[in-house]
């Protein structure tokens, strides 16, 4: 037989790409979403049944359920049992994991398992810590838990996916936050798109900060594919470009240093560990198309001069006096950062317990009129790193810190772009406190730090 005749038999039993009924699924899940509370109730739900389908699915799962909490009110109604539909889709992740635990080998070997056991331990010494030193114990309890069973789960679900499943997986993520950002473009020229400040976008989402958090994370994993490659796609380059536009309408500062900050560390890092120059390890600095992008942004600030330099001042003071970023932060976050300090001067060893207010008694605690449980406790304490030492005390923040330094070891030595999106979504702690929160913008950050965990190592002369 004919190599020809060969390849047209090869080609004859593939067969034609379908629409999976996933993605029908997904669709009408988004579309009750949007139609009423009771609908949207459902949702969430029906979200939690589809969790206990896979791995795969259990990871879209907490990714459409921190989307479903975050939506704009302006955009699609409010739920009243948002929370106790988040717990569903949180608890049906864990099953699914556990039904899978001892089928499907990791693909990326022992030491995610390890990662998976470690996340278990430092849960179970929260709950410890909890136990003995909350000055809210339930709160505190239900919050280690919460984490602790959502970063395991995902751990466990990325690191069990197959090559091809991870890759697809990963471009839906993105892709769907891409999509979220070209939705959002429409309300720039719309009041609903400013509905908490007036001045900062926040787009399909609730508030301003998680709308430019979310185009930081999504302006990380651009731009580091853009420099990993030497020509990279046109559309890469110009979704880079609305992202770090958005990132400035939003006013979110931390987004916009945390991008900055994460990904030149992401540089730094990644050549040492490859041994490269800068231009081999990073060739997109050589493609035309970033070239030219980069003198027509000149030739765009040159000409913009004034208005520009008015728009970044305000990126920078907010709606504040400021001068610069040092007394910016101070204006934001400074009383939050005293009474942390507060509490760590008394209780330097111990903490106060996780998850709890630096003034516990002013929480506010949503409960579960049946049960009585707690199912929602928001805090807002902007250093996340600060935050632990003052729950957790100084041993509890070394713990802490040395997990999260094996998360960065390993995204350091899967490649640039598991680097960067681990290291923005971390930088960005310094404003915005969200590491510990799956309830809220945390679940995006945790399904993207678990995913650049769990990412495998590129092979021999293979880009990064």
């Amino acid at each position: 037989m004919s190599e020809v005749a060969t390849k047209y038999l090869r080609m004859r039993t593939i067969r034609r790409p379908r629409l999976h009924w996933s993605y029908l699924f997904v669709l009408v899940l988004l579309a009750l979403r949007f139609v009423s509370a009771p609908t949207a109730t459902a949702a969430f739900f029906l979200l939690a049944a589809y969790a206990v389908m896979g791995r795969k699915q259990a990871i879209q799962a907490l990714a459409l359920s921190w989307l479903f909490s975050m939506l704009s009110p302006a955009i699609a109604p409010v739920v009243p049992q948002a929370a106790l539909g988040r717990y569903a889709v949180l608890f049906s992740v864990a099953l699914s994991v556990l039904l899978r635990v001892e089928r499907g080998a990791s693909g990326t070997g022992v030491p995610v398992k390890r990662m998976v056991l470690l996340t278990v331990l430092l849960g179970a010494g929260i709950l410890a810590h909890a136990l003995m030193f909350s000055a809210v114990r339930d709160v505190s309890m239900l919050k280690a838990v919460s984490w602790m069973v959502a970063v395991a789960s995902l751990l466990s679900a990325w690191s069990g996916l197959s090559a091809g499943d991870r890759t697809q997986l990963e471009y839906q993520l993105f892709s769907g936050l891409a999509l979220l950002m070209l939705a959002s473009l429409p309300l720039v020229f719309s009041g609903r798109g400013y509905l908490v400040n007036g001045t900062g976008f926040q787009g399909f989402l609730s508030h301003p900060q998680a709308f430019g958090s979310t185009m930081g994370l999504l302006a990380a994993w651009l731009g580091s594919r853009i420099l990993g490659q030497a020509r990279p796609p046109w559309r890469l380059v110009v979704l880079f470009v609305m992202a770090l536009l958005l990132i400035v309408l939003s006013e979110a500062r931390t987004a916009g240093l945390g991008l900055m900050l994460g990904v030149l560390v992401a540089i730094s890092v990644g050549r040492l560990l490859a041994r490269r120059r800068l231009r081999d390890y990073l060739p997109g600095l050589r493609s035309r198309r970033v070239q030219l992008t980069v003198g027509l942004g000149l030739l765009v600030v040159i000409a913009t001069g004034p208005l520009l330099g008015g728009k970044l001042a305000t990126f920078v003071a907010k709606r504040g006096n400021s001068s610069n970023l040092v007394e910016a932060y101070d204006r934001s976050r400074g009383a939050k950062v005293d009474e942390m300090w507060s509490n760590i001067r008394e209780h330097p060893l111990r903490g106060i317990g996780f998850g709890v207010a630096s003034d516990p008694f002013s929480m506010e605690v949503a409960r579960d009129p049946v049960l009585g449980l707690p199912i929602g406790a928001s805090i807002e304490k902007g250093v996340v790193y600060l935050a632990v030492w003052e729950e957790l005390g100084l041993l509890g923040l070394l713990v802490v810190l040395g997990w999260l330094w094996l998360l960065v070891r390993r995204a350091a030595l899967a490649g640039l772009t598991p680097l960067a999106v681990c290291l923005t979504a971390l930088a960005m702690n310094f404003g915005e406190a969200t590491l510990f929160s799956p309830s809220g913008m945390g679940m995006l950050t945790l399904v993207l730090l678990t995913w650049s965990a769990t990412a495998r190592r590129p092979k021999e002369g293979q880009r990064g």
